[in-house]
């Protein structure tokens, strides 16, 4: 016949202690080796995938000073290819044997030189090197960045 045995924690209301010997010996978060992420170094190798997923480790929220814009280039020969493409979507217009073309409302802030030009281009654009400049001029067109609308 079996016996009903009372639960060990009964019997202990009121002791202080609970059979843990002295006060100190298991009293909170130090005991268990801290609360939390504690315990989690480079090497915790159990909690390794739970550190990967959250942001545990790096800096976060702080901007640097002096960030800089992202570049967006595209070449002459590139946006001769796309030429025809822009004109039927009217991202350019043509005046006469010109065409005007806005890079900032097609996506681009720079332009640069690689390619030949075969067409009178009017461009509008953050920044241009010098190569493109000198290529676009040749042809009898012009490039207008903002460093001359400023002035």
């Amino acid at each position: 016949m079996t016996s009903i045995k009372r639960k060990k924690n009964s019997r202990q209301r009121g002791s202080c202690t609970h059979g843990w010997g002295a006060m100190k010996k298991h009293r909170g978060k130090g005991n268990k080796g801290g609360s939390g992420m504690a315990g989690t170094g480079k090497r915790g190798d159990a909690k390794k995938p739970v550190i990967w997923k959250s942001k545990y480790f790096g800096k976060y929220n702080f901007k640097k000073k002096g960030i800089k814009k992202e570049v967006k280039p595209i070449n002459l020969d590139e946006l001769e290819k796309k030429l025809s493409k822009l004109l039927i979507e009217k991202k350019v217009n043509k005046e006469g044997d010109m065409f005007i073309i806005n890079l900032p409302s097609i996506g681009y802030n720079k332009l640069l030189g690689k390619g030949r030009v075969s067409n009178k281009l009017k461009i509008i654009v953050d920044a241009a090197s010098k190569k493109a400049i000198v290529k676009v001029q040749e042809k009898g067109g012009e490039i207008i960045t903002k460093k001359e609308e400023s002035e």
